[in-house]
């Protein structure tokens, strides 16, 4: 009775150190279909191309863009994708075309090198439709990475405003109608991580309708500066 009672609490003993130094340990699924869905911030310097003669930019001009890109990878290992996706944009362009009103006409003239004035720019604000064509280096289980994402946007200007200001005071100019209402064009994206140098060329005029007293103004925005991107 003895033995049988040595034996049976050696064989427990035994299983008890075996469970202690064998642990089950958990098993961690692989996620094959990841995508980078991301929220995007850019900051730019923006610029005025095929501007009339004599218009200058002597003071910096900034730009803020922020929204939403789904990704729709199309490759198996998930480095080509396309993006779609929602955003707004803000620009400000400070230069020296003045924007008037005439009998709730605007009038456009550049101003004179000999006059001294407080400010003078015109902002807008744009609902945007962003897609991507999307090259990266990602993995499942790692967010740093090289890519390079091309696009192209399409805006709908839903607010503008004109200011000129000098001694003898302030002219302010909303909803001009000479704005395209329209606006699109081509951008690039590339870096590691999530901070990126980006660039975007309009290709058509920010205006539909307006000239100086000698030409039609033709302009298009270059805005250069970098981008976020986080999951």
């Amino acid at each position: 009775m003895r033995l049988a009672l040595q034996t049976i609490f050696l064989f427990t003993v035994v299983n008890v150190f075996s469970q202690t130094t064998n642990p089950v340990l958990p098993v961690v699924k692989v996620d094959s279909l990841y995508r980078e869905d991301q929220f995007y911030f850019g900051f730019t310097l923006n610029t005025l191309q095929n501007k009339p003669a004599g218009l200058t930019q002597d003071k910096f001009s900034s730009g803020f863009s922020t929204g939403f890109l789904r990704d729709f990878p199309i490759n198996k290992k998930r480095t080509i994708a396309i993006a779609p996706g929602l955003g707004f944009s803000y620009n400000n362009y400070n230069q020296n075309l003045a924007i008037t009103e005439l009998n709730q006409t605007p009038v456009y003239k550049i101003i004179d090198p000999n006059i001294t004035y407080n400010k003078n720019r015109f902002t807008q604000f744009l609902v945007e439709v962003p897609i991507e064509f999307r090259w990266r280096t990602s993995k499942y289980d790692s967010h740093k990475f090289w890519r390079i994402y091309g696009g192209f946007k399409m805006g709908y200007l839903i607010y503008n405003k004109s200011v000129y200001e000098d001694a003898q005071g302030k002219i302010v100019v909303t909803n001009n109608k000479d704005f395209n209402k329209f606006q699109y064009g081509a951008y690039i994206s590339s870096g590691y991580n999530s901070i990126n140098v980006y660039a975007y060329y309009g290709l058509n005029s920010l205006f539909k309708s307006a000239k100086t007293s000698t030409e039609s103004i033709d302009m298009n925005a270059l805005n250069i500066g970098v981008m976020f991107y986080i999951l």
